[in-house]
């Protein structure tokens, strides 16, 4: 490079540098904005505040967008800027304040013409720098000094001799440096005394709402969905946006190419690889080019990823140059997610074989660290899976499999496991991955393989793990034995391991219990059954414990709905739902998903709410086909009643069966698919068949659907057999009200051939229980010959507001109550009130709906509902009715 000369004797005012060089006068011009330039007003407003505070720094990587946002701004401003674009050159003190008085007097600031000029490149005399300051201070109007690329000034002196002068200037100057590293100056105090403007890498970074704007200058318009991807994998950088929106413009179809463009190929790779990468040395480039392995790191896993100490300073000198390294806090670093991606590509071109290596010593370092998510990726990204799965195991973390808000990536993870891993551990992840699948025949092979490696070897976590998959398959195979064999051998294994480990777990113990509490609800056992899923429901309430609470509460509903509790039901399946809801988990796959909305249709569908409960059917439809016997005993059991209520006999048997196999029959399942059988048969007016599908039905130790099968027989017409069912009844153990209130209706339907007036206590008796559960079923299925009870004014006070509307008009004549004509379960709603008056008007279902403005099909929906709460099967029947009861 030819030396430049000093010219000593120089003019006041002069139109060249100390070095003798005319001024280059585009380091004076606002850099123009481009026809694609998105102006983001949030960033005008900021940079407002700049007459408001003596220094205002932009601070961004390259490509950040901060020089155009800046320009902009200036540009709109109704005064003059004074614009001074630095470069390397300008190191000497005397040529950098020679092009500053230059911008200056470009912008028309009156300085004074005996001011004077550095006539030294190196140097400047102090006297000058007081003199500007003085002239500065003395403006009406503060003057805007902008100083582009300001990281390219790399002099401590000239720092010092900036701030001097804006010290001094006072309101007179108002500083802007545009840079991409922290400047000299004293930052700390500008902002300690809150006189400093300050916009940053996160605050340039593009919206979603913004990139869509810029995209759409390029003419692409995106769905918002595929917009946010981009700026999530660009980090809303603004010179990514734009190459890839140059580059999706040459493409067939730019949306694919915005979704799977390779970064390591395309213009963002070639920019960053010039601007960031190859401006480091070449220590720094092979320290960035390992990193890029992992999603971040610190100094003591770059030394281990580098062979190399030290990493401290360069890594916070990275990030203040705003090299694309983000500061995480506690000394911990991430790579921009673009440029990571980039460095991959570039370190397998480089040293093809090393990242492999880089992974493996990643997942070594991050498990000894305890980053056991990180580390099992890393194992699996270098193709370790034997030291994956084993870290998996070792940590009794293998239930995170199937809870938790990483199950679903640790799932996708180990299904790219092939057949070359042979340990027990391997064995244990593959029998977890077919459960979680539900392919239960494929995870008991894998089971098998698993117990026969682990005979011989007195590892407690993996034997724990093991138990942990076979409670597991005995709950989705129906075999309580099994269940509890893994509970023992559970309880022995519990000592072997350290606490802290079941601690740092929840979900291992969590899920034990709850799939052998759904094996011993399986099999009947429901006290056992309660004990063992209280204790889940009542775990630390964590992520990773969500779905076992969910599950154990939608079981307990269940035990609490069979035993006839039906707002304990309620309670508890309420609060199973909330569980899910809390964190935002629905896994479809995990046992037991949808018990509790199964429950609560159930409860719907003994208070009438027949609506409501295929709303909540609906619901638990969307969890998929049951996976567990106890869930398929449930949608059976909730589906075959509402059916039933419907008026559909057949469809409400076929629906109990069962569609999941069990190597174990459930009395409490068999008892209710056979309750439900008989009702069908008795519907269809075949009464032998009603009571002979009753007669497997045991009622040993009096469970409880013995008040039930009483109903049943009775309802069939072997009053003797129910009463002989209650009698033995009463010596045991009393279960929920549903039970009570069948045995009363029971025992008031044979009263009251003998004695009216036992028969109405009794009948008020299951009125009193009922209402407290708002169980209307058992009254609405009662016949003729019990209902008529209703007829006595006490009676219709109890029912009046919850099974009956007001108080019906006494029969005409004998027999006239036997048609239940005085039962109205439930008020009308304001639409179906409005759509039965439509009938009194004798209008057609078209004219409703017309009338109304909605759908012929909405009208006929609210029709049938109308009808059932009325009682009745006829328009002319509905509006008489409605009139009776005051509703039209």
């Amino acid at each position: 490079m030819t030396t430049r000369q000093k010219n000593p004797r120089r003019s006041a005012v002069t139109h060249v540098d100390p070095l003798g060089e005319p001024f280059l006068r585009t380091r004076f011009a606002l850099p123009a904005t481009p026809a694609v330039f998105v102006r983001r007003p949030r960033l005008a407003e900021h940079l407002d505040q700049a007459f408001g505070t003596p220094l205002t720094m932009v601070n961004g990587s390259a490509g950040a967008g901060k020089t155009l946002l800046v320009a902009d701004w200036a540009a709109r401003l109704r005064q003059p800027v004074a614009w001074f674009t630095t470069e390397a050159e300008d190191q000497g003190c005397g040529v950098f304040w020679a092009y500053v008085l230059e911008a200056l007097r470009a912008a028309g600031v009156p300085l004074p013409s005996d001011i004077g000029c550095p006539g030294d490149a190196s140097r400047v005399d102090h006297g000058l720098l007081s003199r500007l300051a003085h002239e500065l201070s003395g403006l009406e109007r503060p003057v805007l000094l902008v100083l582009d690329e300001f990281d390219r000034v790399t002099s401590a002196r000239i720092a010092e001799q900036l701030e001097f002068v804006l010290h001094h200037a006072g309101r007179g100057l108002r500083l802007v440096v545009v840079t991409r590293t922290e400047p000299l100056l004293p930052l700390h105090r500008y902002r300690a005394a809150g006189a400093m403007t300050e916009i940053r890498g996160a605050e340039l970074a593009f919206t979603v709402e913004e990139a869509a704007a810029l995209l759409e200058l390029h003419g692409l318009r995106l769905p918002t969905a595929a917009v946010r991807a981009l700026v999530e994998r660009t980090g809303g950088w603004a010179a990514g946006l734009r190459l890839c929106a140059l580059a999706a413009r040459q493409s067939p179809d730019p949306a694919a190419y915005l979704r799977d463009f390779e970064a390591g190929r395309s213009t963002i790779a070639d920019f960053l690889l010039t601007e960031v990468l190859k401006r480091q040395p070449a220590r720094v480039q092979d320290l960035l080019l390992r990193v890029s392995v992992v999603e971040r790191f610190s100094p003591e896993l770059v030394a281990e990823l580098t062979g190399r100490g030290g990493a401290e300073p360069i890594l916070a000198a990275l990030h203040s140059q705003n090299a694309f390294v983000e500061d995480l806090g506690h000394s911990w670093y991430r790579l921009h997610p673009l440029f990571g991606e980039i460095l991959r590509a570039h370190l397998r071109f480089r040293s093809p074989g090393l990242e492999t290596e880089l992974h493996r010593r990643a997942a070594q370092w991050l498990h000894a660290s305890g980053a056991l998510p990180e580390a099992l990726a890393h194992g699996a990204a270098a193709g370790d899976w034997n030291f994956t799965t084993r870290t998996l195991v070792d940590d009794l973390a293998i239930g995170r499999l199937f809870t938790g808000l990483r199950a679903n990536d640790l799932v996708e993870l180990f299904s790219r496991m092939g057949p070359e891993a042979t340990s027990a551990a391997a064995d244990l992840v593959r029998a977890a991955r077919e459960l979680s699948r539900g392919d239960v025949e494929r995870g008991l092979v894998q089971l098998r393989r698993a117990e026969e490696r682990l005979a011989a070897q007195p590892d407690a976590a993996a034997r724990l793990s093991l138990v942990l998959l076979q409670s597991l398959a005995a709950r989705l195979t129906g075999s309580p034995g099994m269940a509890e064999q893994a509970a023992t051998t559970a309880e022995r294994l519990w000592g072997e391991v350290s606490a802290e480990l079941l601690d740092t777990h929840p979900e291992f113990s969590a899920l034990l219990l709850t799939h052998v509490g759904a094996a011993r609800l399986w099999a009947g056992r429901f006290d056992d059954a309660r004990a063992a899923l209280s204790a889940v429901a009542g775990c630390p309430g964590g992520v990773a414990t969500t779905l076992p609470r969910e599950d154990s509460l939608g079981q307990l509903a269940l035990i609490d709905y069979l035993n006839g509790w039906l707002c304990r039901a309620e309670r508890k399946a309420r609060a199973a739902l909330r569980e899910t809801e809390r964190f935002g988990l629905r896994d479809p796959g995990f046992p037991g998903a949808g018990l509790g909305q199964l429950v609560l249709a159930a409860v719907a569908v003994d208070r009438d709410e027949l609506p409501e409960a295929q709303a909540l059917l609906d619901e638990a439809a969307a969890s998929g086909a049951p996976r567990d016997p106890v869930t398929a005993a449930g949608r059976a059991l909730a589906t075959s009643r509402l059916l039933l209520s419907r008026g559909e006999p057949r469809a409400a048997a076929a629906a109990a069966d069962l569609d999941v196999p069990a190597l174990v029959n459930s009395p409490w399942a068999e008892a209710q698919r056979a309750l439900v059988a008989s009702a069908a048969h008795l519907a269809e007016g075949r009464t032998e068949s009603a009571l002979k599908v009753l007669d497997d039905v045991s009622c040993d130790g009096e469970p409880p659907w013995a008040a039930e099968l009483a109903w049943a027989r009775f309802a069939a017409g072997n009053q003797e057999g129910a009463l002989g069912l209650l009698d033995h009844m009463r010596t045991q153990r009393c279960t929920g009200p549903r039970a009570a209130v069948r045995c009363a209706l029971v025992r008031a339907g044979a009263a009251q051939e003998t004695d009216v007036a036992a028969a109405r206590k009794l009948f008020a008796g299951a009125l009193l229980q009922a209402r407290r559960e708002r169980l209307r079923r058992p009254f609405l299925e009662a016949g003729p010959r019990i209902r008529h009870l209703l007829d006595s004014p006490p009676l219709q006070d109890l029912a009046a507001g919850w099974l009956t509307l007001g108080h019906p008009a006494p029969p005409s004549g004998p027999g006239a109550a036997a048609d239940g004509s005085s039962l109205v379960v439930e008020e009308l709603s304001g639409r179906e009130r409005e759509v039965v008056g439509r009938l009194a008007d004798l209008m057609s279902t078209e004219e409703i709906a017309a009338d109304l403005y909605v759908s012929v099909n909405t009208v006929k929906t609210h029709l049938k509902s109308a009808y059932r709460k009325l009682g009745v099967n006829g328009r002319a029947e509905a509006v008489r009715r409605a009139r009776d009861h005051g509703l039209i």
